[in-house]
């Protein structure tokens, strides 16, 4: 059961990485095979601007798409999340996005900006040292990226720009959930970074359309909470596809067969589908009003990022739940139950996803004024 009809090129891939689902787990990472068939799928290109050969999709459009990928895997759809970058790489100045993608818009990029490091002032650019943490989907990465401060620069961070090459990933990513997402430390040891290679996190995108005037910090939230949407489906589809099969040890009925159980996936199916339908209509929203030529108020995006924040609750507690209905066959280790529980309960873990949203939330709606870096 999918939330939205999938692509019909989408199939073979989605049913490939869901089977190789615990190989991604215990590697620690997404093989680079599953990486170029996201880029042949349009992973990388959705977000991409049109006069650079991408597709320009709207973010309801690309977040269905990682969606759908989580369903299949959790560490995958959120590998794929940071197709995303465009909104970051955007800030770059022109000259440099143009080479950028002179080979293509299927750029691949992932980042740690946080620590951020001290970077001393060079000839035309600044000398690079240090090590920085989760940086998701690092080991499938053409392009790198890490926080730095320059001396004699603004508190906020500048994100410094490399190729692979002068990256070293150190592989420490050992996690109860999504472990395939290989969120491993990069290491840089004096690397030199021209000045154009660099951008203000959150600065202006030198980009134009609507497209680019959306929030970037709640969309950077809203492709990694709809990750635990589709991995809460998952859990339900599991159950579908046990609830008929399964016989209980004691000769009590089948799953599909106990009122009990058929109240409690009858709430999951509730609690999920209203989350989802909040989420996706926050981004419409907003998206229609960007579409028009305006900008998103300050009560919309504070529906956005409620919206993710709340979504990610909602799919933590389906996934609980279907686990729980599947009693003590859901606690083996060759039940995909129990890694959709692990993997839903490190994504409410994300800073972006953390009790302070609902602060933030509740200080809009009486008026006030949420702290820096929510809106």
């Amino acid at each position: 059961m999918s939330a939205v009809p999938i692509r019909e090129e989408l199939v073979p891939l989605l049913s490939d990485v869901a089977t190789r689902s615990a190989d991604f787990e215990h590697q620690r990472h997404i093989s680079d095979d599953v990486i170029a068939r996201f880029k042949q799928v349009g992973v990388y290109r959705a977000l991409v601007p049109k006069m650079y050969g991408g597709d320009e999709c709207s973010p309801a459009e690309f977040c269905e798409l990682v969606e759908q990928i989580a369903t299949a895997d959790g560490s995958a759809g959120w590998v794929a999340s940071f197709g995303m970058s465009p909104f970051y790489l955007g800030a770059l100045p022109p000259d440099t996005l143009k080479e950028l993608y002179r080979d293509g818009p299927d750029v691949v990029f992932a980042g740690g900006i946080f620590p951020t490091q001290k970077a001393q002032q060079a000839d035309g650019g600044y000398r690079v040292s240090g090590r920085w943490s989760f940086a998701s989907g690092s080991m499938g990465a053409s392009v790198l990226g890490v926080g730095i401060l320059p001396d004699g620069e603004q508190a906020l961070p500048r994100m410094a720009v490399l190729p692979r090459e002068n990256v070293h990933i150190d592989p420490v990513w050992d996690t109860v959930g999504l472990a395939g997402t290989g969120s491993h430390d990069l290491v840089v040891n004096d690397a030199f970074v021209p000045h154009e290679w660099t951008f203000i996190r959150g600065g202006a995108l030198n980009l134009e359309g609507p497209l680019y005037r959306y929030p970037v910090l709640s969309l950077a939230t809203q492709v990694l909470s709809v990750v635990a949407l589709g991995v809460a489906r998952a859990a339900l589809n599991e159950i579908y596809a046990i609830a008929h099969r399964q016989q209980s040890v004691t000769g009590a009925p089948r799953l599909a067969d106990r009122p009990q159980a058929q109240m409690q996936i009858a709430h999951c199916e509730a609690e999920l589908r209203s989350a989802r339908a909040w989420f996706y209509d926050a981004i419409d929203d907003v998206w229609q009003k960007l579409r028009v030529g305006d900008d998103a108020s300050c009560e919309q995006i504070n529906a956005l990022r409620l919206s993710s924040t709340h979504v990610t609750r909602v799919s933590a507690e389906v996934a609980r739940q279907a686990l729980a209905l599947n009693g003590m066959g859901g606690v083996t280790m060759t039940s995909p139950l129990q890694r959709y529980v692990r993997d839903t309960m490190v994504i409410t873990q994300h800073a972006f996803m953390g009790d302070l949203s609902y602060l933030n939330a509740g200080t809009v709606f009486f008026g006030g004024k949420p702290l820096p870096g929510y809106l």
